[in-house]
């Protein structure tokens, strides 16, 4: 059953290494995200899920406790793990030496998981990852998300993800006018834990707005069907035309 959730952007800037004299531009959403992530830990659950917008080529690719990623693609020598502890050693639940399977690197989403993860010192629970093809159909999204919610008594649930790529003329996406009402109605579904809302958000317009989150959202719809939380938006902003929201549900 889920007993939390928690929504996070990703952009790999909200790493101070990667957005040198710009980082305190994200400092806000960086403080909103451990907000939420203190929401996921008070919770107190049994496993907690994270999800993020990942290029395949599976549908959806599991990720240990345990697994590696990196931020050298982007020129900078920082590396993370999912799942590091308080003393910096992070450790895949239950297996340990030759009983630890081989993952590929934690796509971007999860890397900025694991990044803010660690910067909280999380040792609320294991943790395990979920890399989700962002055109997944609306459908299947909410099935994963029902799975994850039966997986344990008590389940919390991390989405990552960015709303649209499309605010302003600068925007990854250029500017298109229908981002505004989109990202506006994501945040109102958010802020209210409206899952009905977040369950019929149109995949094709997210698509064409670059709104990379769609399918983690969903995901939370599935996920927290008669859970009954309530919702709280800790940020919202669009500092480079990219809509980021940070939310906790509880």
């Amino acid at each position: 059953m889920l007993v939390s959730a928690a929504v996070c952007p990703c952009p790999p800037l909200l790493v101070p290494a990667l957005a040198a004299g710009a980082v305190s531009e994200l400092d806000a959403a960086r403080d909103a995200c451990a907000d939420a992530l203190g929401v996921l830990a008070a919770s107190r659950p049994d496993r907690l899920i994270v999800v993020g917008p990942a290029p395949g080529p599976r549908d959806l690719e599991p990720y240990p406790q345990g697994a590696h990623g990196s931020f050298r693609g982007y020129g900078v020598d920082v590396d993370v793990t999912l799942g590091v502890t308080p003393t910096g050693r992070g450790d895949r639940e239950e297996l340990s030496g030759d009983d630890v399977p081989p993952s590929p690197p934690l796509p971007t989403s999860l890397a900025v998981a694991a990044w803010l993860l660690a910067r909280v010192s999380w040792s609320a629970s294991p943790i395990h990852g979920l890399g989700v093809w962002e055109p997944l159909d609306a459908e299947r999204c909410i099935k994963t998300g029902r799975d994850i919610a039966a997986e344990d008594e008590r389940v919390a649930l991390l989405a990552m993800g960015d709303a649209s790529a499309c605010r302003t003329l600068k925007a990854p996406g250029y500017l298109d006018e229908r981002a505004a009402a989109f990202d506006a109605e994501v945040a109102r579904a958010l802020s209210s834990a409206d899952v009905g809302a977040l369950a019929a958000l149109d995949e094709a317009l997210a698509a064409e707005l670059k709104a990379a989150g769609r399918s983690c959202w969903q995901i939370l719809a599935g996920a927290a069907e008669g859970a009954n939380l309530e919702g709280a938006l800790l940020y919202e902003d669009a500092p480079y035309g990219v809509g980021y929201f940070v939310a906790a549900w509880s």
